[in-house]
């Protein structure tokens, strides 16, 4: 391939790349992410009764999930860690874990879940009431996160980890 014909091809790759890092240069400067008040309907909405799935380990209610929340709007990203029954509200997002699990050390392939409910505020009015909506139901895998996804055009929300033992694990 002659140079010239290298450089042209080597620039149209490279366009794309430019396009969408000056996509958000234009943007104002938006506040960091802040936890607020989550709507008393939500926290007395039931949680999915997901039976028995704590044979072994560490009871549910004392393991502690992380998970990862990116606003792609203005790419800011935060862990937040929950317990099984707890709910939190981020901004417009509304997360809920209702139980997370891991793999035993001793089993192949290691894996890392939670059930996790998503509630999104699509009302852009301030002067509103915030209407939140159920975006997702269901479980996020670390290790296979194309296996269920939470599809929304703004947040996206992944397990990173949850901590539990278990009977001999030095811990």
């Amino acid at each position: 391939m002659n140079p010239v014909r290298a450089a042209i091809s080597g620039a149209a790759l490279l366009a794309p790349v430019l396009v969408l890092a000056a996509c958000n240069s234009g943007a104002p400067d938006e506040p960091d992410a802040e936890e607020t008040e989550v709507p008393e309907d939500l926290v007395s909405d039931s949680l999915p009764d997901l039976g028995e799935i704590e044979a072994i380990g560490t009871p549910m209610e004392e393991r502690v999930a992380t998970l990862g929340l990116i606003n792609k709007r203005n790419n800011l990203s935060r862990d937040i860690e929950l317990s099984p029954g707890e709910t939190r509200r981020v901004d417009d997002v509304v997360i809920r874990l209702s139980a997370c699990e891991r793999t035993a050390p001793w089993e192949s392939p290691a894996e890392v879940g939670a059930f996790v409910q998503v509630f999104v505020n699509e009302e852009r009015d301030p002067e509103a009431e915030p209407e939140f909506q159920r975006v997702f139901s269901g479980w996020l895998f670390k290790n296979s996160p194309s296996l269920n996804v939470v599809e929304h055009p703004i947040y996206d929300v992944w397990v990173k980890d949850c901590a539990m033992s278990f009977p001999g694990e030095e811990g």
